[in-house]
């Protein structure tokens, strides 16, 4: 069973940092390509970034030159570091595997950016 763990959501101020994890079980993590995705309250999910199982990365515009994402693969584990936050990041952060033509994503974890 393909299981997605998110962690590392919190409250920041403006201009803080966070980084966070998504710990990944059920299938072959280092060969997938692994996505984080967010969904701000009363709007639809947006790609934030990708890692393929190479490490070749792709970054959606707002998160160009702010966000990193990375891949442990040896623990299985997905991170984004996320800098210089605003609150329009405010959102539901989730990350995401396509396994077998389906779709997996975790329960998400709540960042929040306000003063």
């Amino acid at each position: 069973e393909v299981q997605l763990q998110a962690s590392g959501g919190g409250l920041v101020q403006p201009g803080g940092s966070l980084r966070l994890s998504c710990a990944a079980s059920g299938f072959r993590f280092s060969q997938y390509a692994m996505s984080r995705l967010r969904q701000a309250p009363g709007k639809g999910l947006e790609s934030v970034a990708d890692i393929m199982n190479d490490d070749r990365t792709r970054y959606y515009d707002f998160a160009q030159g702010r966000f990193t994402i990375s891949r442990d693969n040896a623990k299985n584990t997905l991170y984004l570091q996320m800098n210089n936050l605003q609150p329009e990041d405010t959102a539901v952060y989730y990350c995401n595997v396509r396994v077998g033509g389906y779709d997996y994503s975790g329960q998400g974890t709540q960042v929040t950016v306000s003063s």
